[in-house]
């Protein structure tokens, strides 16, 4: 079998021919008013995609620089936030208010499990929040969260209820302004298809007004400096330009094919990826699977991290693996973003040839023909 090139990893993720083609352009100044209408473009394409009527703020960071802005201009050092930690970037979310001494309560839940708004109820009954942080898809375990759910529940109180999307966004369902969300927050190099270097954060009028009162000392990430800058379809620092025109050129892939389509597009190949796998014989880790990334369990005796090292370096087909304590105990496979039904049948074929090498049973192309015949092209 030849060795191929199929990126199969919950982000970054593939970037199509056009989007590559812009990157590839020569650099433009970015105080000139060829990149403001580009950015004036990119920022209400964003609200598109986000859906939602306020502005989406663009940072030239990772989707983590996003999750940090969430926090430091919306709080003060005397609040109390809480966190909703069921994986990995759960736990960043308490990683940040911990590092700015923030009081900072963490409800979890074991990883592989979703949050029932009943918890989240029974947490916020007792307590006063400033704001609440959960992760709509947990990319350390496959779960999405049920945000719609968990948003009516923070809207009864006066907690600022935000939302990392990180890699959610596109792959599973948000509504942002429907689903009570007052912060959602993401990063370039997931269901957008562009390379990682742009976070992004929009901004409820509930949080505009909460921001009044946050003292947290900030400077590159205070978030006042980006609304002037916006009002003037500009950044205030050094954007990273090629990929804000790469991103440019994303949203008009996305607005062609329809978010409601991206989503269905989505979900057609995690059912199918979900079936394959359970066609393998293999297990299912999220109890309530995302439709961008399928996490799998090992199967007993097998060495994961070997698993996905053969597939990598023999076969050229790249798998994540599991975090911290399920390192080795399961492997994840995106289907998000740019990613296409024949990646993953590549992916799945290379697999198999894996699988059978290391001494597990099961019947050839079995999960294979779950994008070869039993899926729509």
């Amino acid at each position: 079998m030849p060795k191929h090139n199929i990126l199969l990893t919950p982000g970054p993720t593939p970037v199509p021919p056009e989007v590559l083609e812009v990157l590839a352009r020569p650099i433009i100044h970015h105080r000139t008013h060829e990149y403001r209408k580009i950015f004036k473009e990119v920022s209400e394409g964003l609200k598109e995609v986000f859906r939602t009527k306020y502005d989406v703020y663009t940072f030239t960071s990772s989707g983590t620089g996003a999750m940090e802005a969430s926090m430091v201009n919306f709080l003060s050092p005397e609040d109390t936030v809480l966190v909703l930690a069921g994986g990995k970037f759960g736990e960043r979310f308490a990683e940040i208010a911990q590092g700015y001494s923030l009081a900072c309560d963490v409800l979890k839940v074991p990883y592989g499990e979703a949050f029932e708004p009943a918890q989240l109820e029974k947490a916020l009954s007792g307590k006063k929040y400033r704001a609440v942080y959960a992760t709509h898809l947990e990319t350390s375990t496959g779960v999405v969260n049920d945000i719609q759910s968990l948003g009516r529940v923070v809207a009864k109180t006066d907690a600022l209820f935000a939302v990392d999307t990180i890699s959610g966004l596109l792959a599973d369902r948000l509504e942002t302004d429907v689903w009570n969300v007052d912060l959602a927050i993401s990063g370039s190099q997931k269901g957008l298809m562009v390379p990682p270097g742009l976070g992004f954060l929009s901004v409820s009028e509930k949080a505009r007004k909460a921001m009044e009162r946050a003292r947290f000392p900030k400077y590159y990430f205070d978030l006042k400096l980006y609304i002037a800058a916006l009002h003037e379809e500009d950044s205030p620092f050094t954007p990273a330009i090629n990929v804000v025109l790469g991103l440019q050129k994303a949203l008009e892939i996305i607005k062609r094919k329809g978010v409601e389509n991206v989503w269905k597009e989505n979900e057609r190949l995690a059912q199918a990826t979900r079936a394959a796998v359970k066609a393998l014989g293999l297990e299912l880790f999220a109890k309530r699977p995302s439709n961008g990334v399928t996490a799998v369990k090992v199967p007993p005796g097998l060495d994961g991290s070997k698993l996905l090292k053969i597939l990598q370096d023999e076969y050229g087909v790249v798998m994540a693996g599991g975090q911290a304590e399920l390192k080795g105990k399961i492997f994840r496979i995106a289907h998000m973003g740019y990613i296409t039904q024949a990646d993953l049948a590549v992916g799945f074929e290379c697999l198999e040839e894996v699988l059978g090498k290391m001494g597990y049973q099961f019947s050839k192309g079995v999960g294979v023909k779950f994008f070869t015949s039993g899926v729509r092209a």
